[in-house]
């Protein structure tokens, strides 16, 4: 799980066990000048991409499920006509078993 905020991005790892959700590692980071002038939801595809590569060894050959508020992730990633930035996010995710879910939806 992960939160994009104006000025920080924030990461939690965990994995759900007998219907509880065990937190086991975070990393945070601070957004820079051209960062902070992203759109929200570039903030979030840098929140996911940073969590991705903070977790990689951990998440690599294991199911990855992302909650998310901004569910239009999940089209964007699909599109056909995308941005170079957006096409770099993309490659990134598909090295891995990605499920997105919409976070208001989520029981956790």
């Amino acid at each position: 799980m992960g939160d994009a905020s104006d000025y920080v991005i924030e990461e939690t790892l965990g994995n759900k066990l007998d219907k509880k959700f065990h937190f086991f590692y975070f990393a945070s980071r601070t957004l820079n000048d051209a960062h902070i002038n992203f759109t929200t939801i570039g903030k979030e595809f840098l929140d996911i991409g940073f969590a991705f590569n903070m977790f990689k060894s951990y998440l690599i050959g294991t199911k990855v499920i992302i909650f998310t508020i901004y569910y239009a992730i999940k089209y964007l990633l699909i599109k056909e006509d995308a941005k170079p930035k957006l096409i770099k996010w993309i490659l990134l995710l598909q090295e891995f078993n990605v499920e997105i879910l919409d976070r208001k939806y989520s029981k956790t």
